[in-house]
């Protein structure tokens, strides 16, 4: 990921005590970038991924979510997510009171109600705030 790109995502959500980063795949740099300004960061996927240090990871389907690791969370946000995971994504913020942006890959369009924000090189879709 761009650093720019990153950077605008972290500043977008650093304010948030507490995300879970939704499919993490191999793109740990906006968690562990979140991390170091002070959110506590839980990445998941469904396949065990390698996250830096400061950043917890949990094996999770969002379509079948753990709901203990979701309750207390004021953040969900997912990079590059699929359209068939957005519904699934907005559920669980839904159910445990949580914010959602995410963004899409490439010509993706959102298949949720959401807020667009342009920012350098990407644009955040806000599903919940």
């Amino acid at each position: 990921m761009n650093p720019d790109t990153r950077d605008e995502i972290v500043a977008r959500l650093a304010d948030y005590q507490s995300a879970v980063e939704i499919g993490i795949g191999n793109r740990p740099d906006v968690a562990g970038a979140l991390a170091d300004a002070g959110t506590d960061v839980t990445a998941t996927d469904i396949r065990p991924r390698k996250v830096p240090t400061d950043v917890r990871f949990v094996l999770d389907d969002v379509t079948n979510p753990d709901s203990t690791l979701y309750q207390d969370t004021d953040l969900l946000y997912a990079l590059n997510i699929p359209p068939e995971l957005h519904r699934s994504a907005l559920l669980v913020a839904k159910e445990y009171d949580s914010a959602f942006v995410f963004t899409t890959l490439g010509g993706d369009q959102p298949s949720v109600p959401v807020r667009r924000e342009t920012i350098s090189g990407e644009t955040l879709f806000w599903a919940r705030e």
